[in-house]
């Protein structure tokens, strides 16, 4: 470190008066400045003619050496080398930490350009997988950032302390213990990777959890957010949609609409089905396949009831209410245009022959007929 501090003096023996010195001082601030304003355009510069990894690197040793350059510069204009010499030797900062600090130096900057390296390759390989998502895609680079990162540290640290042993014991039991005290926490992160990757349901899904209904506007780490459709926002925990039921109304892209009709039991069932069959095929809401289908399903107690059934594309609850209410509609104006009655329940009252109605006394009421 002396041998390369003692190599700026020429600096500030060539360049004496103040003058020079703020200018040379500037200038080379100015061309780090430039550096690191223009350093995304000379990323993708190179990017353009060379492989991502060759453009990594170029463009961090570009960035590095514009640093280390500019630096020595100022310390050597304004002959600050003697005064870090002695700071070094008081601090006793030897050789051997100035080349661990090297070292350590390359070793976060080679982490940076491994990172990228592998966000490169994770978008190559994944990004033409049809069956992984974005989302997903990011939590895998996210994963193996934080796999980088932290074997990284181990290592810087390996240069700095002799024996890890014990601080790896003692961080471990220190983890043991987190995660003890954070065990809730720590499940709901597990149950948001299940979710992630078993993809029960993604953005933009309809879905219904326990009693909570609606459309999925984002998948954390720790919870799911939907958005109800009366304008609310939902969060719920990863836990506890793992581990409940999940309807998805959007996985196969379609959605049946069930409509019960009642019809009298003096009409023909039939015909009446035949009707409301050919209601539904003439349904701009209805889709082709599946077909429209009606089926008798009960006797009412005023009327026999049929299950009309029609499927619908691209499932939401707006668009299931607006073709229920155009079926229920159609049906109507069909019945009416054909005669045919929609009953409504009927109560008849009757009273049996036996039965002795009295008005009177309430002593006479309760005194039987032959005993008068």
């Amino acid at each position: 470190m002396s041998g390369i501090l003692a190599g700026l003096d020429w600096l500030s023996s060539t360049v004496e008066t103040p003058r020079q010195q703020v200018a040379v001082t500037v200038a080379a601030v100015g061309f780090l400045l430039s550096v690191l304003l223009s350093y995304r355009r000379i990323q993708h510069w190179l990017s353009e003619r060379t492989r991502p990894l060759y453009a990594d690197v170029l463009s961090f040793t570009l960035l590095a050496g514009t640093c280390l350059l500019s630096l020595a510069v100022v310390l050597g204009v304004w002959d600050l080398t003697g005064d870090i010499q002695q700071q070094f030797s008081e601090l006793g900062l030897g050789e051997d930490v100035v080349a661990r600090a090297i070292i350590s130096f390359i070793l976060i900057v080679a982490t940076s350009i491994v990172v990228r390296f592998l966000k490169r390759v994770l978008e190559e390989v994944l990004g033409s997988a049809s069956a992984v998502t974005a989302h997903q895609r990011e939590v895998t680079h996210r994963i193996v950032q934080v796999i980088v990162w932290s074997l990284s540290l181990v290592v810087v640290l390996g240069v700095w302390i002799d024996d890890l042993g014990g601080l790896l014991v003692g961080a471990g039991f220190l983890g043991i213990v987190v995660g003890m005290a954070a065990r809730q926490t720590l499940g709901t992160v597990l149950a948001g990777f299940v979710l992630m990757f078993a993809r029960p349901f993604e953005i933009g899904d309809w879905i219904v959890v326990e009693d909570e209904e609606g459309v999925v506007t984002d998948i954390s780490i720790v919870n799911t957010r939907l958005r109800s459709f009366d304008g609310e926002y939902i969060m719920i925990p990863n836990d506890v949609i793992s581990s409940s039921m999940i309807t998805n109304r959007s996985k196969q892209g379609r959605i049946r609409v069930d409509i019960d009709v009642g019809v009298d039991y003096d009409a023909d069932v039939e015909r009446v089905s035949a009707l409301v069959e050919s209601v539904l095929e003439d349904l701009e809401y209805a889709l082709e396949a599946p077909s429209p289908q009606v089926v008798s399903k009960e006797f009412d107690d005023s009327a026999v009831v049929l299950g009309a059934r029609f499927w619908i594309d691209n499932p939401s609850s707006a668009r299931r209410w607006e073709a229920r209410t155009a079926a229920i509609n159609a049906i109507k104006r069909e019945f009416d245009a054909n005669g045919i009655d929609v009953p409504y329940p009927q109560r008849e009252l009757s009273n049996r022959g036996e039965t002795d109605v009295r008005i009177g006394d309430p002593e006479e009421r309760m005194t039987p007929p032959e005993e008068k």
